[in-house]
């Protein structure tokens, strides 16, 4: 376990995305979760959401497992389910210490998810991930742990979900055009069907691949009232990602994965 430097700047938001997310960060109290699969990424937004907050007026409390890298003035507890230490004990126990910010690693189960809310409740700021696909699954991940609607809906500020995709490589990038009807077939909005794209064609420098490095693309789903009310009557599903990301985007703008990918 090393320190490294984080902050906004190792992070490939747009601006808009930055400037919400530090609208959150913001915020004395709630949930942030941050969502995806396994080695998108979501450990590193973490550390630099939390580095960007990071000041003597804070204290800073998290439970990991494994702790990553260690972020100077942060106090970082390894969870150790041999001797009982589980995520769920770890952040009772913390919360006995008078923290003004808490990470929890993950929200593995009911008993997490239940201490992370009335943390949240009771003045604390709280970060955490999930596992689901998409912004949107983690309200219904939450809603399946029994998480009652009206807490979930008053304490959670928002999903944030990433995925991280290659980069072209800077030294063979070219511009091509692609056939409107194959844009078209795929998917491609129509508005934008006149649309360049860059290709790597393969060098040394990326080992003839086109690519060279990697980028985060964020989903943020903000919980606005609209969207409360379908968490109240327990009517936001997986299937009804289009319709809430919709409802959210009126208020904070379209900073869905798609935007991001085509900024970065």
């Amino acid at each position: 376990r090393s320190e490294q430097q984080f902050g906004f700047d190792r992070l490939d938001l747009s601006g808009k995305q930055e400037k919400i997310i530090r609208h959150l960060l913001a915020q004395p109290n709630g949930i942030i979760l941050l969502t995806g699969p396994t080695g998108c990424g979501k450990s590193t937004s973490l550390y630099c959401f939390l580095s960007s907050i990071n000041s003597v007026q804070r204290r800073i409390i998290t439970v990991e497992e494994p702790v990553e890298y260690r972020i100077p003035g942060v106090s970082q507890i390894d969870v150790k389910p041999e001797i009982d230490l589980t995520f769920a004990k770890g952040l009772r126990h913390i919360l006995r210490q008078d923290p003004n910010v808490v990470m929890v690693g993950e929200i593995r189960d009911v008993e997490t998810a239940d201490i992370a809310i009335r943390a949240a409740m009771t003045g604390h700021l709280v970060f955490s991930t999930l596992h689901t696909n998409d912004a949107v699954g983690g309200i219904t991940r939450l809603l399946d742990m029994d998480v009652e609607p009206f807490l979930l809906s008053s304490v959670v500020k928002a999903f944030i979900a990433q995925r991280l995709v290659r980069t072209i490589c800077p030294d063979c990038v070219q511009m091509v055009d692609y056939p409107r009807d194959y844009l078209a077939e795929i998917g491609f909005p129509v508005k934008e069907l006149g649309t360049r794209f860059r290709r790597g064609a393969g060098c040394d420098q990326c080992r003839q691949t086109g690519y060279q490095g990697r980028a985060a693309i964020y989903e943020i789903c903000l919980i606005t009232e609209p969207l409360r009310k379908l968490i109240m009557r327990k009517r936001v599903r997986v299937t009804q990602t289009d319709e809430v990301m919709a409802e959210t985007t009126e208020e904070a703008g379209p900073v869905v994965a798609g935007e991001a990918a085509e900024i970065n």
